[in-house]
């Protein structure tokens, strides 16, 4: 069983991303902690394969708990689990031995998948006989095969809706949402149903002064 230890501030995503390693085949759930501090401490002294690793910590930065970790010598390898989209730092995250970056909000299938790849990266073992099953075993953690949306939806536009829900606290509307985007109100409603469908959105119905509900769309964080 590959031992995974969930590192994330936020109690409520903590616990989705127990119960989604949970459902996982192969995985346990080590631990849960809410801090760098206590995720080294328990690796010092809990036997730990993979870190599911938010970035943002109330205590520290991800980067320096994988550089503890390294600097510790611990063989633990780390997925980070965060909302940090900034290049620079992806780079940087690699350079300390960051094996696979999953940007939040996600789907579970979304972390299925990288789990999956990492099992089978992890449970590779004997000798080799050439470079390229070198850089199949290597592939097997970077290669990305993307989960096919229904029909008549693009990526392209489900990253759009999926930035400006993101960046709406408070929630918005399918027509707020299609301003936003420069789209109809119906292409809108379709994505953001789409995202609520998979887990990324929750509903919110908003009464108004007169007539029924208009449903808004909150981002959900895991």
């Amino acid at each position: 069983m590959i031992k995974v230890l969930v590192v994330e501030d936020e109690p409520v995503a903590a616990d989705a991303h127990r119960v989604y390693v949970e459902r996982m085949p192969g995985f346990t759930v080590a631990g849960v902690v809410h801090s760098g501090g206590d995720a080294l401490r328990f690796c010092e002294r809990e036997p730990v394969d993979l870190v599911l690793l938010d970035f943002y910590l109330p205590d520290t930065h991800g980067l320096a708990v994988c550089r503890s970790l390294r600097a510790a010598g611990l063989p633990i390898d780390v997925i980070a689990v965060t909302s940090a989209r900034d290049l620079a730092l992806v780079k940087a995250a690699v350079s300390v031995g960051v094996v696979q970056y999953l940007l939040k909000p996600f789907t579970f299938a979304s972390l299925r998948e990288k789990l999956e790849r990492y099992a089978e990266f992890h449970g590779a073992s004997g000798e080799v006989t050439g470079q390229a099953e070198i850089d199949r075993a290597l592939g097997t953690l970077r290669t990305t095969e993307r989960q096919a949306l229904p029909k008549g939806m693009s990526a392209q536009t489900l990253e759009a809706i999926t930035e400006v829900l993101a960046s709406a606290a408070d929630g918005l509307s399918a027509g707020a949402a299609a301003t936003a985007i420069g789209a109809s109100r119906v292409t809108a409603r379709r994505y953001l149903e789409y995202l609520a469908d998979n887990g990324l959105a929750q509903r919110e119905p908003r009464y108004g002064q007169v007539g029924r509900p208009e449903v808004w769309y909150k981002p959900k964080i895991v």
